[in-house]
């Protein structure tokens, strides 16, 4: 054990309860895992875990007794968690653990501190900081993960092929800690035989839920550069587990001395600009979260990353290998991309187990959307036009704006300056026509219920023809979106089709 360490790490009330508690009950308790690395790299935490020689929830219900706090019990996985000033503090009872090869949950028995240590995936994960009083804060590092924490290195406290063959989601987890972790500042990174040991160990991902990779990769996406984590999926082989239609991006082909865009590293460059832009917009209070609670929108400012932003940059160009083709006279064409990439989101999702809800549908349509706003750039901007994207987009406008600014890249700085100062000019003409005509959540002047009193028919084709006309007129700006110039519209194109007021009607019967 090194010096003890108090100041700045554990100088929080809570640890001076858990370590009187401890003391009271006869057993010995330590702050373990991701708090103790995050302290050492000056990172705030608020997720603390404490792993105890003995019973972890009868400790934690002590703690709860001891400062008026909740206890939730789980009792199937032995351990217990509270809340204390915002603060989540998780107990569980130290165990040794060994594996069945057909599955990843382990058979658990009592163990000591060391025993718990070692099952631990990573050495930086591994490190703990004492709770008993006559060594209050003193480091147990039986595996050096002060010194790899230093050196930016992720490193298996046991042989990383026993590591990883007894529980695979410890290679995606590494690969998450190393991007995670990782700053321009200090960069992280995989030990070679432990990059090696996941090549040789990635057929036992085969024992992996689909919830458990989709988990992480989520995770993996909020970090501020998730590219970091599918190039090393590349480089294991792991991405063609994971998630095959992103690794068919890959490659160049060249036809004639022509070739194309390398799309699997223009993807991971989207991917990290979208995330830069969307934390600078939160950073700014420029976003925001559009939610319906009993049947009303709820807009609230964004704190957090969207995570489903960021599928749909992952995403964006998923189409191409299958739309890529060779014209001798322009060169390589990718048309309709974007329509096959949407088609395909529902399979990608349902593949990985996550939602088929509206978080695939947000999804899907920025799939859909995302060369539209690209092509106002490159063309007049027109009011019609902005106002159908508008129209389409809705509440999703900002961040498909997010993804497409995130789409322009370039090795030639000067078309890339030259298209973001065009893409400032959309983005102005978008608020002017959205002050303006109100499209972002449309609703037509002119509703079925309407026409139907108004003329004193019955549902049918008709009430469709004349919403559309009605529609289509305000979206291209024949008239304003609003209630008498659409009703004037309404009773012209009803003329043409046939149909008299029930005012008329009546006056002459």
């Amino acid at each position: 054990m090194s010096a003890t360490i108090t100041e700045g790490f554990l100088d929080r009330k809570i640890f001076d309860i858990v370590s009187e508690c401890a003391a009271r009950k006869g057993v010995r308790a330590f702050v373990i895992g991701g708090y103790v690395r995050d302290c050492f790299l000056g990172r705030d935490c608020k997720d603390v875990d404490i792993v105890v020689e003995g019973s972890g929830i009868e400790l934690a219900q002590a703690v709860a007794d001891k400062v008026g706090a909740k206890v939730s019990v789980f009792k199937n996985f032995g351990t217990a968690m509270l809340r204390y000033r915002g603060m989540e503090v998780e107990f569980v009872g130290a165990r040794k653990e060994s594996y069945d090869r057909n599955s990843r949950k382990p058979i658990v028995e009592d163990g000591t501190l060391e025993e718990d240590q070692l099952r631990r995936d990573f050495t930086i994960n591994a490190m703990a900081f004492s709770l008993q009083r006559e060594d209050f804060g003193a480091l147990v590092d039986p595996f050096g993960g002060i010194r790899d924490l230093a050196q930016g290195i992720i490193r298996t406290p046991l042989d990383p092929d026993t590591t990883y063959s007894d529980d695979p989601l410890r290679m995606l987890r590494a690969i998450r800690f190393a991007t995670k972790l990782s700053t321009p500042e200090r960069p992280f990174r995989i030990v070679d035989e432990s990059m090696a040991s996941i090549t040789r160990n990635l057929h036992r991902m085969q024992i992996l839920s689909k919830e458990r990779i989709a988990e992480e990769l989520n995770k993996i996406l909020v970090s501020s550069r998730p590219s970091i984590a599918f190039s090393l999926m590349d480089k294991t082989g792991m991405l063609e587990y994971v998630l095959p239609e992103l690794a068919h991006l890959k490659g160049v082909e060249t036809q004639e001395g022509r070739g194309h865009k390398e799309n699997f590293s223009h993807t991971l460059m989207v991917l990290d600009n979208v995330c830069r832009l969307e934390e600078q917009a939160i950073a700014e209070g420029r976003l925001c979260n559009y939610d319906i609670v009993d049947n009303h929108e709820v807009i609230t400012v964004r704190t957090e990353p969207n995570v489903w932003l960021r599928w749909a940059a992952l995403l964006h160009d998923i189409g191409k290998p299958a739309s890529k083709r060779y014209d001798p006279h322009i060169g390589w064409t990718f048309h309709s991309h974007e329509f096959i990439g949407g088609k395909m989101i529902p399979r990608i999702f349902k593949s990985l187990k996550m939602p088929l809800n509206e978080k695939m549908k947000y999804v899907q349509k920025l799939v859909f959307l995302h060369l539209r706003p690209i092509a106002l750039v490159t063309d007049e901007v027109t009011d019609s036009a902005v106002r159908r994207l508008i129209f389409e987009a809705g509440n999703d406008i900002d961040d498909l704006m997010l993804l497409c600014n995130a789409d322009i890249t370039s090795k030639n700085p000067h078309k890339v300056a030259r298209l973001h100062e065009n893409f400032k000019l959309v983005e102005q003409k978008m608020l002017q026509v959205e002050e303006k005509d109100r499209v972002r959540n449309f609703k037509n002047p002119i509703t079925g219920d309407y026409i139907m009193e108004f003329y004193g028919i019955p549902p049918g084709r008709e009430i469709a023809v004349i919403k559309d006309y009605v529609k289509e007129a305000i979206l291209d700006g024949l008239i304003p979106n609003e209630f008498e110039p659409a009703k004037e519209l309404m009773q012209r194109k009803a003329a043409e089709i046939g149909l008299v007021p029930v005012a008329e009607q009546t006056a002459q019967n």
